[in-house]
Formats: C-alpha cells, structure tokens, sequence
C-alpha cells in the first residue's frame, strides 16, 4: 500500500501522455521528415575517395605506355566506379536495414534502418546507380572494342548486389575485404588502365595491389566501429572472426604495405616518394584504430584512411606522368 501511494502521489508530477485507441499501445513519436542531407547521407561521400583512388592510378599507368591521356574514357571510367560504389552503399543501407544489422549502430543513421523511408526506395536508388554504371560503362565498351569487359561489368555489379545482398552475402562470412580487394584494388585500377593502353604494365598492378589494401582498410575500420553489433545480430565479417586485437595489427598492415610498394616505385620513379605525404592521414588514422576509446571515434579513421588513398594515389599519378 506503501508503494502504491507513492505512486499516486508523484503521478500528479507527470505530464501524461495522450494516447489514441488501446490505451496500453505505446505512444508513437513521430520522427522527423526526410530530407536531402538524408540522401546525401545515405550515399557515404566520405567512401568516393576509394573509388577515385583505383581509376588516378590506372590512368597514370595508362600514360607511362600511352603519353597522351585519355581524358574522355578516363572520365567515364572514374564516372563508372563512383555510381558503382554510391550504388553499393544504396543497397548496403537497404539489405542491412531489412536484416536489422543497422538498428544498433554506432555511425551515422541509415535510412532503411531509421524507418523513415520505404525500404524498396532505398533499393530502387541503389539499382538506379548500377543502371547509371552500367549504361557509362557500355560506352567505354563501345568506344574501345572490348567486349568482353561487359562480362567484368556484369561481375562487378553482382559482386556490389551480393556483398549485403541475397540470402548468402559473402559480406556476412568473413570474405568482404577479399571482394574489396579484388574489385576495388585490381579491376578498377587494371580496368581503367586496360581500356586506355591495352596493356598493364607492373606500375599498374602495383598501384592496384596498393589501392586494394587501402579499401581493405577502410573496411576493416568500418567493421571494427560495429563489431558489438554485428556480433550481436550473427554478421561474421572478418573482424568478428578474428577478433578486435588482430583487426588492429591487419589493418596496420594493410596501411603499412602500401607505403613499402611506393619506395619500391620511387626507385624508378623519384617523385614517388611523395607518395609518404599520405602518412599524414595514415598515421593519424592507425592511431586512431589502435587507442580508441569510444566506437565512434572510429568513423574519423575511416574518412582518413579514404583521404590517405586518395592523396597517395595523387602521388603515384604524378609521378607516372611527371
């Protein structure tokens, strides 16, 4: 009795909470409207650097075997990778969204995730971005007379689908960073020199090892920020795997490498070792990683680690045509 005049007493205190209908349904707060930061959101700008980063180098590469530079096929390849990656992040917003991996995250809110937009919107505008991708890419097919490339752009837009997408994402079993690498390292770099040159010279494949890990590090940062979470909801990304201490020491890897490759570079290219201009970014970001404190702290590695891409690409590009 005790107690429940207690709460009689200090009810008066609450301002009740008007409610329509069943009284014991829980009141709905409205969230707030959509808006173009949203969507502008959802496209991840702070990534498009890892895009930008294959299709610099490719082009440099592409002029150490042909000096004049393709601007035209160079800009619809750099076209290409961007609304691939944009569309990528579309649908990674709308496959996670529907799973339930993004409702507890660190980063910045999803619009899947939030509710606030009909998940089949969010797919449409990620399928949008591939047909945009597609259509750039079937002109570089036409204006060059590599057919075959449409079967690598086939494969790039399913590898995009499935890394979230589909009953089995491999994004979901620990083979992200592989297809990361793969797609984001060696076919968009190797791609982008291939169509301006016809040749992949070992400056190429360099560029492209090196890009690779970069894009593989910001996954890795990525991962690590949502760990807890994607443990929690049963995502086993790599990270989850092999555990929080040994993402630290691959990740450092994965930025170390990179900067080994342009002093193996800079041997024949001495402009390459501007290339170590990047560290300011790198290091700052591999700090980051290994001293966190707070999940979030990690969203600011992530956009250095693209940041320290790009500018190392900036250099390589340089360098090659310097």
């Amino acid at each position: 009795m005790a107690a429940s005049s207690k709460r009689k007493t200090s009810a008066p205190n609450r301002k009740p909470v008007r409610t329509s209908g069943n009284p014991a349904r829980r009141p709905i707060v409205e969230a707030p409207p959509i808006t173009a930061r949203d969507w502008i959101g959802a496209a991840r700008l702070r990534t498009l650097p890892l895009a930008i980063a294959p299709v610099i180098i490719g082009t440099g590469a592409a002029q150490i075997i042909d000096h004049e530079l393709h601007w035209v096929i160079a800009l619809a390849c750099l076209a290409v990778a961007v609304l691939l990656q944009i569309g990528v992040n579309f649908t990674n917003d709308y496959s996670d969204g529907i799973r339930g991996t993004d409702a507890h995250r660190v980063g910045p809110a999803r619009l899947t995730a939030s509710g606030r937009v009909n998940p089949r919107s969010v797919l449409k505008i990620g399928f949008v971005f591939f047909a945009l991708a597609a259509i750039v890419g079937l002109t570089i097919v036409i204006r060059t007379g590599q057919w075959w490339m449409l079967a690598v752009g086939a494969a790039c837009i399913i590898a995009a689908w499935f890394y979230t997408g589909g009953k089995r994402p491999y994004g979901y079993f620990g083979l992200g960073e592989v297809f990361v690498f793969i797609f984001f390292g060696l076919v968009a770099t190797l791609g982008t020199t291939w169509v301006q040159a016809f040749y992949l010279p070992q400056e190429a494949w360099i560029g492209a090892i090196a890009v690779g890990l970069f894009a593989c590090g910001v996954l890795l940062a990525n991962n690590l920020r949502d760990i807890d979470q994607d443990r929690a909801v049963g995502k086993r990304t790599l990270t989850v795997l092999i555990g929080r201490r040994a993402t630290q020491v691959v990740y450092t890897v994965f930025m170390v490498v990179p900067f080994l490759l342009s002093s193996f570079i800079a041997l024949l290219y001495p402009i390459a070792w501007l290339a170590l201009m990047a560290l300011l970014a790198g290091i700052p970001a591999i700090i980051i990683v290994w001293s966190y404190r707070q999940a979030r702290e990690l969203v600011v590695a992530l956009g250095l680690t693209s940041l320290t891409a790009l500018v190392y690409a900036g250099a390589l590009y340089w360098a090659f045509v310097g």
